[in-house]
């Protein structure tokens, strides 16, 4: 299973996904971003997920990274729409 952190728009952006992950049995993590990302919001979500990511974005999400290694990220979604 492959860990992403999700930065968001808006801390309510970041609950909002949290309680979509708990009410979908999704393994997630609200922290905040770490300081090699940034993000207009502090905060992030980390979890794991198996399948295609794409399932997951709605407009709150401003980007997605694959957790390569604890200090490594690869780019994997970017909301173009902003």
């Amino acid at each position: 299973m492959k860990e992403y952190i999700a930065l968001f728009y808006t801390h309510s952006g970041a609950i909002k996904f949290n309680r979509f992950c708990n009410q979908n049995h999704l393994e997630c993590e609200l922290m905040p971003v770490p300081r090699k990302l940034s993000s207009n919001c502090g905060i992030c979500a980390k979890f794991k997920y198996d399948k295609n990511i794409e399932n997951l974005i709605d407009d709150d999400i401003e980007k997605i990274y694959e957790c390569k290694s604890s200090r490594e990220y690869s780019l994997v979604y970017e909301n173009e729409d902003f």
